[in-house]
C-alpha cells in the first residue's frame, strides 16, 4: 500500500516525498487509518520499524483540520524514555509539517537544557509537546501549563519508560489532563505492567501487533565471538582494521568503562567516543551530530543509545558487554541494519556469559553458532558455582511471623 491509499492530506505526501518515503512500514500501513478514525491504539513492534511516523502523520492531519485561532494551545503530548528519542519525534513533526497550510509549533521537554527557556517556549504559544516524562513533570509542577485542551497522548517506547518508573510519574500527568483524548500506546515488547499502564489510560483500545516481524531483524547478520574478559579490546582493535567496518556503536555496561575505552582507542589512533546519560545535552548532541556526519567511527555507550537513535548508516554493532535484560538485546541491535539496508552485530561473551547470552538467544527466538578468531581464542574454565545450603521444610519464617517481628520494631 501506498500512503495516498491511507487517506494522508497532499501536504504531508508532500513532505514524505521530499524526505524519501515511498512506501509505509507494516505499522504505519495498519495505525495510521486507525488514529485518523480517532481510535485508541495499543501498538506493538520491533524497534526500527517506523513506529514514530505512524503516530506523527495522522496526528499532523487531524491537527491541521482543526487549528483554533489565537495563540497556539497544546493539543498533543508525546512522551518518550530518553532525551534523543523525543528530539528526534520534534524533529518528525517539524519535517512532516513542513508544507501544513499551518506549521506545528513544537516544544522538546528534556533535562539538560534550560526548565526557564522550556517553560517560556510553551507560554508563547505550543501545540506540540513532545518529552521526557521525568523533566515534564517538573515542568508540570510549575502550574505554568495549560493542558485543558489536550486531544492526543501518547506514549512512545512505553515499555521503556516502565524501567525507569513512569507508572508512578504517569498518575500525576494523568491528573492534568483531559478525560476525553485519544490515547496511543507504542511498544517494542509487552510485559505484564504494561496491561496496567494500558488500563489506566484507555479501556479499549484497538491492539496492533506487527505478526510478521520476528524479534531480531532479518537483514542483520548475527556473531557471538567467544574471548576471554581481558582481550575483548585487542579484540575489537583486530576486528575494526581487519573488517573495515564504517560507522561502529560499541555497548557497554557502564558510562566509566564508556569513558575509559573512548581514551583508550582514541590514544591508539581511533576516531572514537563516548555517550552516556552523565554527558551535557550540549555535549550528547554534539557527539551524536559527529557520529552522524561520519567524523566519530567508533561510538561507546551505555544502553542509552539503545533506544531512539536514529542513524541509518550504523554498520556494525557491538555488545562488548552484554545487557542485563535480554530483551535490550533486540533494542540494541536494531541500531543497525535500518530502514532495509544490512547491518553486522557482534557480541562477545566469555565463559561467565553463556547462561545469560542462552537466555538473550531464548528470548530472541535465535539461535547463533559460536566462533573463536585465531590469536584470541577462549582460554581456561567456567568458574564452579558454589551453592549455598538448601533450606530447610518448614523451618524457614512464614510471611506472617516476619511482618509480626517488623511490627514489633515500630
Amino acid at each position: 500500500m501506498s500512503f495516498t491509499a491511507l487517506g494522508l492530506s497532499p501536504q504531508i505526501l508532500r513532505a514524505l516525498d521530499k524526505s524519501g518515503y515511498n512506501k509505509p512500514t507494516l505499522i504505519q500501513n495498519e495505525v495510521i487509518p486507525l488514529v485518523l478514525a480517532h481510535h485508541d491504539v495499543l501498538a506493538r513492534a520491533q524497534t526500527g520499524s517506523g513506529k514514530s511516523a505512524s503516530f506523527v502523520l495522522p496526528i499532523l492531519q487531524l491537527w491541521s483540520k482543526n487549528v483554533g485561532e489565537g495563540k497556539s494551545k497544546i493539543k498533543a503530548l508525546v512522551l518518550t524514555p530518553t532525551r534523543e528519542l523525543t528530539l528526534q519525534v520534534a524533529q518528525t513533526f517539524e519535517t512532516m509539517g513542513e508544507f501544513l497550510p499551518q506549521k506545528p509549533k513544537i516544544v522538546s521537554i528534556i533535562g539538560g537544557e534550560s526548565i526557564g527557556d522550556q517553560l517560556f517556549a510553551i507560554q508563547k504559544g505550543c501545540d506540540i509537546v513532545v518529552a521526557t516524562a521525568g523533566r515534564f513533570i517538573d515542568v508540570l509542577n510549575k502550574k505554568q501549563m495549560n493542558l485543558s485542551h489536550l486531544e492526543f497522548l501518547v506514549l512512545d517506547e512505553a515499555d521503556k519508560m516502565l524501567d525507569l518508573g513512569f507508572a508512578e510519574e504517569l498518575e500525576l500527568i494523568l491528573k492534568e489532563i483531559p478525560a476525553k483524548r485519544q490515547n496511543l500506546l507504542f511498544s517494542a515488547t509487552y510485559p505484564p505492567k504494561m496491561q496496567m499502564i494500558a488500563s489506566l489510560i484507555t479501556q479499549n483500545p484497538i491492539e496492533v501487533t506487527i505478526e510478521s516481524d520476528v524479534p531480531t531483524v532479518q537483514t542483520i547478520h548475527q556473531r557471538v565471538i567467544q574471548v576471554n574478559h581481558a582481550n575483548r579490546g585487542p579484540l575489537l582493535r583486530h576486528l575494526l582494521e581487519s573488517e573495515k567496518w564504517e560507522q561502529v556503536l560499541v555497548f557497554m555496561a557502564n558510562k566509566r568503562a564508556t569513558d575509559n575505552i573512548a581514551a583508550k582507542f582514541k590514544k591508539y589512533g581511533f576516531l572514537a567516543e563516548s555517550f552516556h546519560g552523565d554527558l551535557l545535552q550540549e555535549d550528547r548532541n554534539y557527539t551524536l551530530d559527529a557520529f552522524k556526519a561520519k567524523k566519530i567511527r567508533i561510538l561507546f555507550a551505555t544502553d542509552i543509545a539503545a533506544r531512539g537513535l536514529d542513524i541509518d548508516n550504523i554498520t556494525c554493532v557491538i555488545n562488548f558487554d552484554l545487557p542485563r535484560s535480554p530483551a535490550d538485546y533486540i533494542h540494541r541491535i536494531g541500531r543497525t541494519g535500518r530502514a532495509g539496508k544490512s547491518g553486522i552485530a557482534v557480541s562477545f561473551i566469555d565463559h561467565e556469559d553463556f547462561d545469560h547470552f542462552k537466555l538473550i538467544e531464548k528470548r530472541s527466538q535465535i539461535k547463533l553458532p559460536r566462533e573463536e578468531i585465531e590469536g584470541f581464542e577462549l582460554t581456561g574454565t567456567a568458574p564452579v558455582k558454589v551453592k549455598g545450603p538448601e533450606p530447610l521444610k518448614g523451618k524457614g519464617k512464614s510471611k506472617k511471623d516476619k511482618l509480626r517481628e517488623q511490627a514489633g520494631k515500630f
